[in-house]
């Protein structure tokens, strides 16, 4: 008997069709009862052999399909019935979770994350099985996400500074803070890139200050890379650098600050989790009191004012004084509109 050569490998373009969508056509080509062979599927798909013996190995081995090959014809069969691949059955409520990831894809249009978000989502969307009667059609018409974007100004920097993440590679820009007219000049080598409250930010050592610093890419412009490279330190925490602020500015120490909240705010603060350390307790007359454990920073400044008339600052003394001034300078404003 003689030993069975396999044929040569068929030198071919490298697919880009995705390994699910190839072994879908093998399916089809082995339930068709055309007895194929790895030679006439590589031709078929245009790939090479290898890829297809190791596409019919996972079918056969992880899939557990009953693929079995015939001397006589030469070639691929199904020893039991086969009506479909098996793929991954997801709920309603599962396909409205990748729903609304797809969405997000939109916060994201422009950047470099854009291709692999909807890269991914196409992949796992091609491997369901739609249950429940629920399709990614019917719920695409039934809900909408309308997140804040990046503007277009925004999109060059954002580029430069994930790749300057990746590759550990210094930056230099012109950054503008919250405070005052003219831009300065910064070098950061860039640890972190973190969207907090819909806003990205940069997050790493400063040089010139010696320190971790937070900067806004909305506020950073004439980007660029000095052609110096680092070493990211392999103690730093993002989880630990933000572990007491209460959004994205850096607090080293925390406060307990407790708010009286009336009747109105007190149902909207039970809707939403505003920080982790957050607590409420409802008292007899509807109000509730809101306590925190939290650094004292401009961003929590803002949220207290934020709230208005409906949010009264009780602890501690010094955020009470910073809300009652903020307010009166508010106030005398609203007064000279009234003069004019």
């Amino acid at each position: 008997m003689k030993k069975k050569v396999s044929p040569p490998e068929k030198k071919t373009q490298p697919s880009t069709r995705p390994p699910l969508v190839r072994m879908l056509k093998i399916h089809e080509q082995i339930k068709s009862g055309k007895y194929p062979n790895c030679s006439q599927l590589g031709g078929l798909l245009e790939i090479s052999y290898k890829t297809i013996q190791r596409d019919i190995d996972f079918m056969k081995y992880q899939w557990e399909m009953p693929i079995e090959y015939d001397a006589v014809h030469h070639g691929f069969y199904y020893s039991k019935p086969v009506t479909a691949l098996p793929t991954m059955t997801v709920t309603g409520g599962e396909l409205v979770a990748l729903l609304v990831a797809h969405k997000a894809v939109e916060q994201y249009r422009g950047t470099p994350f854009e291709k692999p978000i909807i890269s991914a989502f196409e992949k796992l969307a091609a491997s369901m099985n739609e249950s429940e009667g629920v399709s990614v059609h019917q719920l695409a018409e039934a809900f909408s996400f309308k997140p804040a974007s990046l503007a277009h100004s925004e999109l060059e920097a954002f580029s430069l500074a994930t790749d300057a993440v990746m590759k550990s590679r210094e930056l230099a820009f012109d950054y503008h803070g919250l405070s005052g007219q003219d831009f300065s000049r910064r070098r950061l080598e860039p640890y972190h890139l973190g969207c907090i409250s819909d806003q990205w930010y940069l997050i790493g050592n400063d040089p010139e200050k010696s320190a971790i610093r937070t900067f806004a890419i909305s506020r950073m412009t004439r980007l660029e890379a000095t052609g110096r490279v680092f070493l990211r330190p392999k103690d730093f925490d993002v989880g630990k650098f933000f572990a007491g602020s209460f959004s994205a500015f850096q607090a080293k120490e925390t406060e307990k600050v407790s708010l009286l909240l009336d009747p109105l705010a007190a149902r909207i603060a039970a809707e939403r989790k505003w920080h982790t350390s957050q607590k409420l307790e409802t008292s007899k007359k509807g109000e509730v009191v809101l306590t925190m454990e939290v650094g004292l920073a401009p961003d929590l400044e803002s949220w207290v004012l934020s709230w208005g008339e409906h949010a009264e600052v009780l602890a501690p003394q010094s955020l009470r004084k910073t809300i009652a001034k903020r307010l009166k300078e508010a106030a005398k404003t609203y007064k000279k509109t009234e003069k004019e």
